[in-house]
């Protein structure tokens, strides 16, 4: 039944989105070391792709339901979406004065696939958004520096920033904005299994991360933003819908070459 549904929700997504004006930047590929991993120190091999500078926000996220409207407010099942879906919207077209760039909220794993996938694009997996979110402005990789873990943390601290207009932060190494401090983000593949090298813990995907023996099977002890950040993705379900998450997408590489 569940294979029927999501069949059936892909035919529907099948005449895509005339492609919103939506700025992308290549980023490089590479490795890193994720905060998890089934071997500690294990590099993971990120092939380079395209990603949105900005996360998707209100406005872009109507042009969508206007041409969708099984996506509407109104509309959408509660297979795909629970009772916050759009919660900050007004009716099924409008939402608040102010919100227009603003990131879009409230929106479940199924809405923001569904999204992405009518631009030609996808949600980002985790390894891309990580390797991404490491870099600060001037290096890919500053999950060493001080400065940057704290940055990241006191952006996690502040309130509502889901009412901040995106594309006011300074771009990263790779020139991608607002992926800390404005919303947490959906990832394609935010409920994969995090194992922590003890074999009597694999398959749980819960204990490795919510209780303190989990932290043994972290590269990084000291990266506190990223263990909030796996914690979050694994206390989520594809149905939920918060006000501080959101999303944007990112494109493959061929994907690009096959749709310029």
């Amino acid at each position: 039944m569940k294979t029927f549904l999501l069949t059936l929700m892909g035919f529907l997504l099948v005449t895509q989105l005339s492609a919103q004006e939506k700025e992308m930047v290549l980023v490089k590929g590479g490795s890193y070391v994720p905060l998890y991993g089934t071997v500690k120190s294990e590099e993971v091999k990120v092939p380079g792709f395209y990603m949105d500078v900005t996360p998707v926000t209100h406005s872009e996220y109507l042009e969508f339901v206007k041409q969708f409207p099984q996506w509407q407010k109104s509309s959408i099942k509660k297979l795909f979406a629970d009772e916050r879906y759009l919660g900050m919207w007004t009716s099924d077209l409008g939402f608040p004065e102010g919100l227009a760039n603003s990131p879009v909220n409230n929106v479940s794993w199924f809405a923001a696939k569904a999204y992405c996938e009518c631009q030609g694009k996808r949600l980002p997996y985790v390894d891309e958004w990580e390797y991404v979110a490491m870099a600060n402005q001037s290096k890919a990789d500053a999950r060493r520096d001080s400065l940057y873990n704290v940055a990241v943390l006191r952006g996690y601290e502040k309130p509502k920033t889901y009412l901040h207009q995106v594309g006011q932060q300074p771009a990263n190494y790779w020139g991608v904005q607002d992926l800390h401090g404005m919303v947490w983000e959906w990832t394609l593949d935010f409920n994969a299994i995090i194992l922590t090298g003890e074999s009597r813990n694999y398959g749980n995907t819960d204990q490795g991360l919510f209780c303190a023996s989990g932290a043994l099977g972290a590269n990084d002890l000291m990266n506190y933003a990223a263990f909030m950040r796996y914690a979050m993705r694994s206390s989520l379900k594809a149905n939920y819908n918060l006000i501080t998450l959101g999303f944007r997408c990112v494109k493959d590489i061929s994907m690009a070459s096959a749709n310029p």
